[in-house]
């Protein structure tokens, strides 16, 4: 096989027969940094979460998969020319769309009503696209209009269509089992037959957020099963790390790292109702 990329999380490989191999690593990023060191069964725990969302959205969108590989973290694809355009759907207010709303109380140019904090739910799931950017830099929010014009309107609206789907069908199912889903971020592509095609990941706690609903409360950062836990580590006074240095951040130490790796599993078990095998 010929290596293609790797990324902060995947690496690509490209198959004899022209299929791609995705292998998801135990690699944890944030902020635009890769972190030491990894967390452990969390690419296996990835692609396991990715292909039972999958299963359930294949009636919404289909999707890259060809089949699961010969390990528990990764799958077999197909090739796909992807949208230079990060889909994201939001319901609640957290993370950069709650900083976006409290610098010009909008966000991706989505005027929202006044007085919202964080946590607060939105009126209704909304489109909040960002731009792709490589590796090392980071994306930004841009207005639908600039979808329009980077891939044309119907392109645009077939975008915004099928990530507000995933995200309804997603926090419907999550809501069942306990979990708010305040946000979600997808990758489409066009496969061989010009058919908008999801693929990377999907609703994992790499891309999205999940809070327990039972801890749900507006006005102050959500306990979650998402990587959250270590960007707020990261922000406390305990990593002593400032954000503004340039500087990397430190080496987790074993407990974040072991509690990590708990919210990682708790939120694939939740989902989707099996023990984790590894």
């Amino acid at each position: 096989m010929r290596h293609l990329h790797s990324g902060k999380v995947r690496d690509l490989y490209e198959t004899g027969d022209g299929r791609l191999l995705m292998v998801a690593s135990d690699r944890l990023s944030a902020f635009d940094y890769v972190l030491e060191p990894d967390i452990p069964d969390k690419g296996a725990i990835l692609t396991q979460m990715s292909l039972w969302w999958f299963d359930q959205l294949k009636d919404v969108v289909p999707n890259h998969i060809l089949a699961r590989g010969d390990d528990a973290r990764s799958v077999l694809c197909k090739p796909l020319r992807m949208v230079q355009v990060e889909c994201v759907a939001r319901g609640y207010l957290a993370g950069g769309g709650l900083s976006e709303y409290r610098a010009t109380g909008a966000v991706s140019g989505v005027p929202l009503p006044e007085g919202l904090e964080d946590g607060s739910r939105l009126p209704e799931p909304i489109f909040t696209p960002s731009t792709k950017a490589p590796m090392g830099e980071h994306d930004e929010p841009i207005p639908y209009e600039r979808v329009v014009a980077e891939v044309g309107a119907e392109t645009a609206e077939e975008l915004r269509r099928i990530t507000l789907e995933v995200y309804t069908r997603g926090s419907e199912i999550a809501r069942e089992r306990g979990i708010i889903l305040a946000d979600t971020k997808i990758e489409l592509g066009w496969d061989s037959e010009g058919v908008l095609t999801l693929g990377d990941e999907v609703l994992t706690p790499d891309s999205s957020r999940f809070w327990p609903a039972d801890e749900w409360k507006p006005g102050r950062a959500q306990p979650s099963f998402d990587k959250q836990y270590v960007r707020d580590w990261l922000l406390s006074p305990e990593s002593g790390w400032d954000k503004s240095s340039g500087n990397p951040p430190p080496r987790l130490p074993e407990h974040v790292v072991e509690r990590t790796r708990q919210r990682y599993l708790e939120a694939y078990e939740r989902v989707t109702g099996a023990s984790f095998s590894g």
